[in-house]
């Protein structure tokens, strides 16, 4: 499996996307320019201008035309993915760490980090079809959680609204009334810090990571626990596979945590899980540091990672990969 390496970014990988259709890939880095690339070739089709911080996040609408980003700089953009031009631009009071479309691609939800005076709060944002008639208002304002919220996603039917973050709680959040309706256990759940949270291709239960050295999965109605992979170092980022029963952990030390001499730089490897036997069943190496990103393509024959080397590599499977058995 010979990776392709794309080098676009000058500084660290945060996210990685495939839009649906799993030709384009979209990668968010420390350096303000989110980047659009060939997924099957990993050529660099363009680049998205305007932010003037690091991009943490972003979503792709269904019909590839759309991308909306969120940034440290205090704002999310809505941008035309094809010409790369700035459709509008929702400004908040601080850093904007995850956005997502709802199904439909009429809403999008967005989270903000504790900043100055104000908490993390998750905002709803009404998406328009045109967008001269978008506007800054917010259907939804949820506040509560302590700490950062790293991750919301929508839950099925945009009826809930899945977050995780700091506080190491995962929480399901009624998406019309901003009650919360569920929160994971202390006992079974995570022991720090949340990182990134993905959802199934069917949505019926999703995966979260985290830098106590494990990912877990849970079903997405009922919050309960169903699987945990356990490994040796924190995890920044977890793919699921939509093809095979096989999920990605991503991770690594903190960079100031690693030291010129640990000669086992091969600790920045994806590693792959059985999902449902819960064992490891190979790793991908490559990066020179922590893997921060991690996406599947959506037709299950390729994945890519992006690192904090800069780099985002990109994996295409070999066919003995579809007849590993265990």
């Amino acid at each position: 499996m010979r990776p392709i390496l794309m080098k676009g970014h000058e500084r660290p990988l945060t996210f990685l996307k495939y839009n649906r259709d799993g030709d384009l890939l979209f990668s968010c880095a420390k350096d303000h320019t989110p980047t659009v690339w060939f997924a099957d070739n990993g050529e660099r089709l363009g680049t998205y201008r305007g932010h003037n911080g690091a991009v943490w996040t972003c979503d792709v609408s269904r019909d590839s035309m759309r991308l909306i980003t969120g940034s440290a700089d205090q704002t999310v953009k809505l941008w035309n993915v094809q010409k790369g031009t700035q459709l509008y631009t929702f400004n908040f009071g601080s850093p904007a760490r995850s956005v997502e479309f709802a199904i439909g691609d009429k809403l999008a939800v967005i989270t903000t980090d504790p900043f100055m005076e104000l908490t993390s709060a998750i905002h709803v944002k009404r998406i328009a079809g045109d967008s001269t008639e978008q506007t800054e208002e917010s259907v939804l304002v949820i506040k509560g959680p302590q700490g950062r919220i790293n991750r919301a996603v929508w839950g099925p039917l945009n009826r809930t609204i899945i977050s995780a973050g700091e506080d190491a709680v995962i929480r399901i959040w009624d998406s019309e009334t901003g009650k919360l309706l569920k929160e994971s256990d202390k006992e079974s759940g995570h022991k720090k810090t949340i990182t990134s949270l993905t959802k199934a291709a069917d949505g019926s239960h999703f995966l979260s990571g985290s830098l106590d050295k494990s990912a877990k999965l849970w079903d997405t109605r009922t919050l309960t626990l169903i699987k945990t992979y356990s490994t040796e170092r924190p995890v920044n980022a977890v793919a699921m596979s939509p093809l095979l029963d096989h999920v990605v952990l991503g991770g690594g030390q903190d960079a100031s945590a690693v030291t010129t001499t640990d000669h086992r730089a091969g600790k920045f490897e994806a590693k792959f899980y059985e999902k449902i036997l819960q064992e490891e069943i190979g790793g991908v190496k490559g990066h020179f540091g922590p893997i921060n990103a991690l996406a599947f393509n959506p037709d299950g024959k390729s994945f890519s990672s992006g690192g904090e080397d800069g780099y985002v590599r990109l994996h295409h499977f070999d066919p003995d990969y579809f007849n590993i058995k265990i």
